[in-house]
């Protein structure tokens, strides 16, 4: 078996100043929810083992602040196909992930997210909030064996639930 950890960027700074959306920062409700969810994905013991993060600011400070405070040691890489990517780009990056990963995280956007957590669990209409994780199981022992239809959505969490 093999899980997908799906990360949203967190809640965007809509009056910072940036040129294009690519360079959209996350504000301070992102800061806080982004490190909040790398401390409960540690919490859970689901720390992931390899990250593919949007090449997108927001995606990237997310990242970084989450790492940080989950104090995760996977290795990183950016991927621009995960910034505007649909599911079958992001398929496409499932299946390029080395074997020896059991669990992947993919941090990125909607509705890319959505869409193809959707398809990987066979439909449905899936609600991803800023910040939100889900954990996604794919009954392969190779990732390049992943496909849409027959995964199961384990949960979907929004960093509400561990607000205090």
């Amino acid at each position: 078996m093999k899980t997908v950890l799906f990360f949203r960027h967190g809640k965007s700074d809509w009056d910072a100043d940036f040129d294009h959306d690519h360079e959209r920062p996350i504000n301070e409700r992102g800061r806080q929810a982004a490190r909040t969810m790398g401390r409960m994905l540690t919490d859970l013991g689901q720390a992931p083992h390899h990250i593919v993060c949007s090449t997108a600011v927001r995606a990237r400070q997310t990242l970084t602040l989450a790492q940080e405070a989950g104090e995760w040691t996977a290795p990183i890489a950016f991927e621009e196909r995960l910034y505007h990517g649909g599911p079958d780009d992001l398929l496409a990056v499932i299946r390029a992930a080395d074997d020896s990963v059991r669990r992947l995280m993919l941090v990125g956007h909607e509705p890319g997210w959505s869409e193809t957590i959707s398809a990987c669990i066979g439909g449905g209409a899936v609600r991803f909030p800023t910040a939100a994780m889900a954990r996604v199981d794919l009954d392969v022992d190779r990732w390049g064996a992943a496909q849409f239809g027959p995964a199961r959505l384990i949960w979907l969490m929004p960093p509400k639930l561990f607000a205090t």
